[in-house]
């Protein structure tokens, strides 16, 4: 039950905490403020990944192999990436043809410094939900009594909650894009890789929202 507790705690906090409402909010704005963004960086997704992170290592003693990026990190790249375009494009497509009014329109930053920021920031965020919702909840989940299968399940369950203010089609491909991370965490046991290829997903998407 502590295990439990901790990871509610721990995802609440993260996710639907008065920080994230405010990031939220200005994304469905339709405004990029580089300010805001190194602001959103540097008071939320660093604290938030060196919480998660000292939760794992003060609990667990990790295989070192694991988190070293290596081969299995380049493999869960090349699979995981194509997956995910594969995946948004088709639930974007479908969203279109059904004439979906509550797709969010992604806010595009204006000039280099901007884009670079907002890489930045996409790769972060990707390192932060990729550190909570796989390797510290598919890996914990000894500790919650669930097998391979049931972890998977919750861990995309989640993902997809905290996705729920893009709206239906929003959430339907966050349900999927969680199961492809989770898989291939499961499956290579790459955390680096699917969380760069997650980064580099955001980052595609709000190329093609600005084009």
């Amino acid at each position: 039950m502590a295990a439990y507790l901790e990871a509610l705690i721990l995802y609440i906090l993260l996710f639907f905490s008065g920080i994230r409402g405010a990031v939220i909010t200005t994304q469905q704005s339709g405004s990029f403020s580089i300010y805001s963004e190194i602001i959103r960086i540097s008071l939320f997704f660093i604290p938030s990944i060196a919480l998660i992170w000292y939760l794992i290592t003060r609990k667990w003693k990790l295989e070192y192999w694991i988190i070293r990026f290596g081969k299995k990190d380049l493999i869960g790249f090349i699979i995981t990436l194509p997956l995910l375009l594969i995946t948004g494009i088709s639930v974007s497509l479908i969203a279109s043809l059904t004439n979906a009014e509550n797709l969010i329109t992604l806010p595009s930053p204006s000039g280099t410094a901007g884009w670079i920021i907002l890489c930045i920031s996409c790769l972060f965020a990707a390192y932060m939900e990729e550190s909570f919702f796989r390797f510290y909840l598919i890996s914990k989940r000894e500790d919650l009594n669930l097998n391979a299968p049931a972890a998977l399940a919750l861990s995309s369950a989640l993902f997809a909650l905290c996705h729920i203010y893009e709206g239906p089609w929003g959430f339907l491909n966050a349900v999927f894009a969680g199961l492809i991370l989770g898989f291939m965490f499961l499956r290579f046991n790459s955390f680096h890789g699917i969380a760069i290829a997650h980064g580099t997903y955001n980052i595609i998407a709000f190329i093609l929202s600005s084009l």
